[in-house]
């Protein structure tokens, strides 16, 4: 799927301790990236179980 076909939506929210919700943002269309850059991608994972398996 390209990102010419690909649609997304956003909606900001928060909830309250009692549940309440409000919106923070209305719904609005996005366009995703092709490829995301290196600063938008999360790091190797440090887990103790992953570490291992980079031994």
């Amino acid at each position: 799927m390209s990102a010419e076909t690909a649609r997304m939506t956003l909606k900001v929210y928060e909830v309250t301790r009692d549940g309440i919700t409000r919106v923070l943002r209305e719904e609005a269309p996005v366009k995703p990236l092709e490829q995301p850059e290196n600063t938008h991608r999360f790091p190797p994972c440090a887990c103790p179980l992953c570490k291992a398996e980079d031994r």
